[in-house]
């Protein structure tokens, strides 16, 4: 197609379109637009003075043996009156750069704390160790008081990570401990020790009676145990009326049944709250306190009839959108 052919207005436009060399437009209009000179493309890594400021040379710095300052440096005159050299004139604004790298995380007390405990473990990974029972019993901070001191909303799963670490140090050998891990050691302990909390034994009065205390969900018992004849009496009732199934019945009684001591001993209980099961359970863990306090002897009997340990287990709760606490309604496909 000829450029002849077309209107003056496109002869233009077609002619800079097939030319290799940039031809000016005939229309006045256009001249601005193409009077630019195109920007030329640069590898360099140096950047330009007009977009940014200049690059730092670290190198001529140190042969001037500029000090970092924040102020202006006060220009010095020699003892001639005349001002001293430009050198002294000149200040090097330093960056205040964070004491930790962790400073821009989320929780940098605690990445601080996880990193010094790890680089530790792996440091003595070498040192002898002693086993899991002969290990000196420490009890280290809780979350709660973790949080309170580092002033972070630390998780629970991240926590277990630092006392996981402080357990793997613990187990070194006291005797090869280096003073930095026992430093660090000390420095999460608590300040009392619960371990050395002991339960105190429970007392028989000068009426010969021992009181037990037992809990089972919700339910709360107390009982009372003396040498007797067999009696029992739970609120004030007898134990047919207080419990309408025979299951309750035998849970009620199972210390001293599993430990043929129904006949020797007299039982007054209090029970509260729950239902009947409950209470029957509950009563089961106080008549086996008692019954320690009188002969200490049958406590491994008792422990191996599941007199001694709590049952820890509760109703689990209701969930939203499930009809009871796992079951899910009846999927119906239309």
């Amino acid at each position: 197609m000829k450029v002849s052919w077309l209107p003056p207005s496109l002869r233009g436009g077609l002619r800079c379109a097939c030319s290799g060399r940039p031809i000016a437009s005939l229309s006045p209009l256009r001249q601005p637009f193409l009077s630019t000179s195109a920007k030329q493309f640069s590898i360099t890594s140096r950047i330009r003075a007009g977009i940014a400021a200049p690059e730092i040379d670290f190198d001529e710095l140190e042969d001037k043996n500029f000090v970092p300052d924040l102020q202006v440096a006060e220009k010095k005159e020699d003892t001639n009156g005349s001002k001293g050299k430009d050198r002294d004139d000149e200040v090097f604004y330093a960056r205040v750069v964070p004491e930790s790298r962790s400073y821009f995380g989320a929780q940098p007390i605690f990445i601080d704390t996880l990193i010094t405990l790890r680089r530790l473990v792996r440091k003595y990974a070498a040192l002898p160790t002693v086993k899991a029972g002969e290990a000196p019993r420490v009890a280290f901070r809780t979350l709660a008081d973790y949080r309170n001191t580092s002033g972070e909303t630390v998780g629970a799963s991240k926590y277990s990570q630092i006392v996981e670490a402080l357990r793997r140090l613990n187990h070194i050998h006291p005797s090869l401990r280096p003073k930095e891990v026992v430093d660090v050691l000390n420095s999460h302990k608590r300040d009392i020790n619960p371990f050395d909390n002991k339960t105190k034994p429970i007392q028989i009065d000068r009426f010969g009676r021992a009181l037990g205390v037992g809990k089972r969900k919700s339910s709360t018992a107390r009982a009372f145990l003396v040498e007797g004849t067999g009696e029992v009496l739970v609120n004030g009732k007898t134990l047919v009326d207080a419990f309408a199934r025979v299951h309750d019945r035998e849970s009620a009684i199972w210390a001293l049944k599993a430990t043929d001591r129904l006949d020797k001993y007299n039982v007054w209980a209090l029970c509260s709250g729950g239902g009947t099961t409950g209470q029957a359970e509950a009563l089961t863990l106080a008549v086996g306190k008692a019954l320690i306090a009188h002969e200490p002897m049958l406590k491994p009997a008792l422990r191996r009839a599941g007199c001694v340990t709590r049952d820890p287990r509760r109703v689990e709760r209701k969930k939203a959108g499930h009809v009871k606490a796992r079951k899910m309604p009846t999927w119906v496909k239309r």
